[in-house]
Parts: structure tokens; sequence; C-alpha cells
């Protein structure tokens, strides 16, 4: 009794949140590639003393609240307001935009806040949740070379990697992130971001730098790290390493990116895979009752008896 309906809860809650999951799947799917992509983009090093000359020749004012390198483009943009993107190797504003960049930026802002409704996103994955918990409570399958046992198969073995997926992105949506504490702030005023890019090039290769930017009153570097992406303070004393935010380095992938990140585009195409085929049994099983439910009663009126006999 208990089974028949988790199956039926199951395929529905799929059915009802299957286009918002689509979307959010399939640009997992994308940003499951950046973390191998960027760190992979690493190649010469970069020249602090360049670097500070193209911030200051793009930002005279100082006004930028921080900067992200697009490894694998080479490329440079400022946070500030029609800052243009920047050919690294050439410093001048590139030709052409990355396309590789807009097509993280659009999956990054579909992942997130899905029609610009981010709670949306956090109700599709309480949603995907429940319906693993459902299939879990169902009970083992069983293995046949049919639509529906690959369809348990695959969740099945992978069920660890399925299930950390939309729980580590729960847990970034309500904010938390298992860290210690952090450093306390420095009561000096943040350094300017050509400051900061000097201060992170005396102990690391800027070619590892991924962003810089001002977050909760100071400013903040994120380099990769033999393929893990830390965190550290900037301050005028040097770099001070963060503690890791373990759910936010899972869910994208990033404490290797050469093993996480191929991990994480595994799960996003079971994931895919899984719902796709979810939809179709459920729409298989659907539309093939109908016409049968609209036949029984002309074979009923065939088979009775007339009166004429």
């Amino acid at each position: 009794m208990i089974k028949p309906l988790l199956l039926r809860l199951h395929r529905w809650i799929s059915f009802a949140f299957a286009l918002p999951l689509f979307a959010i799947i399939a640009s997992g799917v994308i940003l499951s590639f950046e973390p191998m992509l960027q760190a992979g983009g690493v190649t010469a090093s970069v020249d602090a003393t360049r670097l500070s000359d193209i911030i200051k020749r793009y930002d005279p004012d100082g006004k930028a609240r921080g900067l992200f390198i697009n490894a694998p483009a080479q490329r440079l943009r400022l946070q500030a307001p029609g800052a243009p993107e920047i050919d690294l190797f050439t410093g001048e504003p590139a030709e052409n935009p990355s396309v590789l960049g807009n097509i993280f930026m659009w999956a990054r802002f579909t992942h997130e806040r899905l029609l610009g409704l981010p709670w949306l996103v956090s109700a599709s994955t309480v949603a995907m949740l429940v319906i693993m918990i459902f299939g879990i409570a169902m009970g083992w399958p069983r293995l046949r070379n049919t639509l529906p046992g690959w369809h348990k198969g695959a969740a099945w073995f992978t069920l660890p990697l399925i299930l950390l997926s939309p729980l580590t992105g729960l847990v970034m949506a309500f904010g938390l992130t298992f860290q210690g504490g952090w450093p306390a702030a420095s009561s000096d005023r943040p350094p300017a971001l050509t400051d900061a890019v000097r201060i992170v090039a005396q102990s690391h290769d800027l070619a590892q730098l991924v962003s810089i930017g001002g977050r909760g009153g100071r400013m903040m570097a994120r380099l990769y790290e033999d393929g893990e992406l830390r965190a550290y303070a900037v301050t005028s004393d040097g770099l001070v390493a963060l503690p890791r935010n373990w759910p936010r380095l899972i869910h994208e992938g990033n404490w290797s990116a050469m093993i996480a990140s191929p991990l994480n585009v595994l799960t996003s195409v079971v994931l895919f895979g899984l719902l796709s085929t979810g939809v179709l049994l459920w729409s298989r099983r659907t539309f093939r009752r109908r016409p049968d439910r609209a036949a029984r009663p002309r074979r009923r009126a065939s088979e009775a008896p007339s009166l004429a006999a």
C-alpha cells in the first residue's frame, strides 16, 4: 500500500517540476566544466606590474570593486560599470566577447536565479531531494535491461553523488558554510585593487588567480592551488588563508578541479538522464491508458447481446 503511494508521488512531483529541473540540471552540466577549464587554462606567468598598469589604464579613478580572470580565454574583466573585456596578451579591449565566458555567465544565472526567481530554484531543489527520498524508500530495484531497469540502476549506483548535488546546493542557498571562525577583519582600510594585486603576487603566481574583490568589509582573492580553489583575505601584511567553504567546494567541483569537476559532469548527466527517463516512463504509462479506457465502453457495447436477437 505504501510503495504504490510513494511511486505515484515520485512520478507526479517529477512531472510537476520537470521544466525548472531540466533548466537547472542542463545549466549544471555546463558549469561542471568550468573548474577544469579554469584550472587547465593556467599557462604562462602573469606579471604583476603589467596587470596593475592595465587596471590603472581602464580604472583610473579606482572605482572598480574587483576583477575576474577568464583563464581559458585569457581575458580580464573589471567589476565596474561599462568596463570592457580586456585581452591579457595585448592589454587592449577584446575585439569579440568570449563566447565561453558568456555561456558560463548565462548558465550561472540560470542555475542560481532561474527566470530571476531564486525561490523557484530552491523549491525545485527541495523537490529533487524529495523525489530521491521517495525513490530510496521504495527499496532495492530489480535490475533489468529495460528503460525502468536502467532508470533505477543509474539512480542506485550513483546515489551518493546525486544526493550530494542538491543537498549542497540547498545548504549554499540557505547560507550555511560550516566554516570555522574567520580571521578578524582588519581595522585598516582594505587595500586598493592594484595594491591587492601586488600583495597576491608576493606569494603566488598570478597565473593561478581567478578573482579579487571586496566581501564582508575585506578584500578577498580566489586562486587555484594544486587544483583546489582557495580563498584568501588580502591584508597589508599579506594573504591570510580563509576557512574552506566545503558545501561550495563540493557543489562547484572546486575541491579538486581535475577530479571533482569530471564527477560533477557525470552527476549532472545522470540527473538529466533520470529526469528524462522518468518523464518518458510517466508519459508512456499515462497516455497508453487513455485509449484503453476509451475503448472499454465500445468493446462492452459490441459484446452486449442485441435486443433483436
